[in-house]
């Protein structure tokens, strides 16, 4: 069988720069030679019910005036085998002796208006670590993006843009979407501005691991419409010119198109956009249960008759699903009366809800089926809004940090200074050199004095940022950048 690594739809890469994703994942190439294109195709098919030609006119017409180009401008930090690494060898993920390279690069991708008024949907990966934004519409008017809110875990991203009387797409419903049907990708592969491609929803609830959040909702809309890279952030739209989805991913061995792509269905869209737009970050409820699929092999191993559903391993103390009363042993079989085929299905229905909601959970207790209901709980196990603070940004950075003594501030000749004691999962590892014992003496060229002060500089920061500091023992200064 023929194996497909999949890929995030990030943009084409200029100015001799890249981004990388997760190393298991085939990075997006940097460059691209589009073929000649192909001729005209027309499709025969069924529209609301009706046998005969399919016409995607009037959908391409609605939508690719909602469709923007998104260009994302980061710092990249550029490679050497000669720069010695002072931490052990010759370069590794630390910067060498001296100046560190960096060098500007821009990401492209796409978006779509939401709103009248300036707001833009689009993929995280697409803006994330920018140091700034730029919106070009459809009739080539270019805008300063500013970045409202991100949600890693569905990958997704809000902008706003100073503009009113703008084209929004409408959004359409996800859920009614049936494998088979037609629908269409719009958006700027390979810099190709405003393009329409067709194909056909070729299943549902598709997990494909992709997502690096620890509780990344993935029930991805597979379909055969052709996206490269470049459509990240595009609208999957129906034949009545309506979003279902956000393109997000492609399976593929070369990271461009090979026959099958990913979208975020537009359920999880719209809710994300909601919560980022009100609150700034996303309220998350969780059902607080360990789970496993089930399947014919699964079953015979957990030595259950079911053989579809989704059999609960555990449960977290506190969550939602003890509170409701919910055991090891039982098998959710349906939600709020909607049938369960997969674990991904069950992960984004709670997704679309927030702490404090109500479901109905129908499960298979010991042979007998009866339904439960459940109040969802945000991580802490409560039901209350959560708003972005200062500790989520810090939080963000995936570091214990520590304070300079008045004896190290005196030897090292500082007024302030914070050091990197120990480094988690965050931006820092993800995507800078950056290791333990590391003090951080400035922020943009704003001096840093204390954990509080880097605290408030960094709350009021978005794009970019330039970090600067040095290692105890070692020569040079040193610079990372990443972004907020």
């Amino acid at each position: 069988m023929r194996m497909f690594a999949v890929a995030l739809l990030g943009g084409v890469f200029t100015l001799g720069g890249y981004k990388l994703m997760e190393s298991k994942w085939s990075p997006v190439a940097s460059h691209a030679y589009v073929s000649s294109p192909p001729l005209p195709t027309q499709f025969a098919g069924m529209m609301d019910g009706a046998p005969g030609m399919t016409d995607f006119t009037a959908a391409a017409e609605l939508s690719t005036p909602a469709v923007v180009h998104v260009k994302s401008n980061i710092m990249v930090q550029t490679r050497s085998m000669f720069d010695m690494d002072p931490f052990g060898g010759l370069f590794n993920d630390g910067w060498g002796f001296g100046q560190p390279r960096q060098q500007n690069a821009q990401s492209t991708g796409s978006g779509v208006i939401t709103t009248p008024d300036g707001y833009i949907v689009t993929n995280n990966h697409v803006v994330n670590d920018a140091q700034s934004v730029e919106v070009v519409l459809e009739d080539g008017r270019t805008y300063a993006a500013q970045v409202v809110g991100t949600d890693p875990s569905t990958d997704l991203a809000l902008l706003k843009i100073d503009e009113t009387n703008l084209t929004a797409l409408s959004f359409g419903n996800s859920d009614n979407l049936r494998v088979g049907e037609w629908v269409l990708a719009v958006g700027n592969p390979f810099n190709l501005t405003s393009t329409v491609t067709a194909g056909i929803v070729s299943a549902k609830a598709r997990n494909i691991n992709i997502l690096k959040d620890r509780m990344a909702i993935e029930s991805f809309i597979q379909t055969d419409a052709a996206v490269n890279p470049g459509n990240s952030g595009g609208a999957l739209v129906n034949a009545r010119g309506e979003l279902v989805g956000i393109n997000t991913a492609i399976a593929s061995n070369t990271g461009s198109y090979s026959g099958y792509s990913f979208a975020v269905p537009v359920e999880i869209v719209k809710k994300v956009i909601d919560d980022l737009m009100n609150h700034g970050v996303v309220q998350r409820a969780f059902l607080g249960a360990d789970m496993v699929e089930l399947n014919g092999d699964v079953a015979k191993k957990l030595g259950v008759p079911q053989t579809h559903g989704v059999y609960v391993d555990g449960v977290m103390e506190g969550g939602s699903a003890e509170h409701a009363g919910l055991r090891k042993g039982d098998i959710i079989t349906a939600i709020d009366g909607k049938e369960l085929r997969n674990s991904a299905e069950l992960t984004e229905y709670v997704g679309r809800h927030r702490p404090g909601d109500k479901v109905q959970l129908t499960i298979v207790r010991e042979g007998e089926s009866t339904t439960i209901p459940v109040e969802l709980r945000n991580l802490k196990g409560t039901t209350d809004v959560v708003e972005k603070t200062d500790s989520q940004v810090l939080e963000s950075l995936g570091a214990d940090l520590e304070e300079l003594t008045p004896q190290e501030l005196n030897k090292l000749g500082l007024k302030g200074g914070v050091k990197v004691v120990k480094l988690k999962d965050g931006k820092l590892r993800q995507y800078t050199g950056v290791r333990p014992g590391f003090i951080i003496t400035t922020i943009d060229n704003q001096v840093v004095m204390n954990i509080e002060h880097l605290q408030k500089i960094l709350n009021n920061k978005s794009g970019g940022v330039m970090m600067e500091g040095f290692y105890p023992g070692w020569p040079g200064r040193y610079y990372y950048a990443f972004g907020m």
